[in-house]
């Protein structure tokens, strides 16, 4: 592990603990040239799933991809980096219980977008409106009323009385 600071590949952990039920192990370490402090994840690594892209084309599943694109679209709203980092978990977790070997990019964008309605709307609309490519502002008023016409609904439903 080279240090972020100085580059010296020599190191000593300084406490390691297991997180997320077990499957990351966060370690602080300090490196041995100049004492500077940092902290690394370790993830398991299952078998790598390949993406389909639209063009056909493969790549390699990256978890970094669609916590980026969560970031982006939850960007200067009041949302903590560890509900975000939540979303991205849940999402990664649910497309590699369901897809073993390749899974096609569209069905990411769906979940991220399914996550994300329950996170954050504004989020949901920001991520939506680049992954659906709305050709024009009728498209992106079209999703906009859907969620309001939802949110109007499920007001009604969790009112008492109503």
């Amino acid at each position: 592990m080279k240090c972020p600071s100085c580059g010296y590949e020599e190191d000593k952990v300084i406490d390691s603990r297991s997180i997320k039920d077990g499957k990351v192990t966060r370690r602080r370490r300090e490196c041995i040239n100049c004492s500077h402090r940092y902290t690394t994840y370790e993830y398991i690594e299952p078998a790598q799933l390949m993406v389909i892209k639209r063009d056909g084309n493969r790549e390699e599943f990256q978890r970094e991809k669609i916590l980026r694109g969560i970031i982006n679209a939850c960007g200067k709203l009041p949302i903590p980096r560890e509900s975000i980092e939540t979303t991205t978990d849940n999402v990664v977790s649910a497309l590699q219980a369901e897809f073993r070997n390749e899974l096609p990019s569209s069905e990411i964008g769906e979940r991220v977008m399914v996550h994300l309605r329950g996170l954050d709307e504004v989020a949901y609309v920001r991520f939506a409106s680049v992954y659906r490519k709305f050709e024009d502002i009728t498209e992106f008023m079209d999703e906009l009323r859907t969620l309001v016409k939802e949110a109007k609904t499920n007001r009604e439903v969790n009112t008492p009385g109503g």
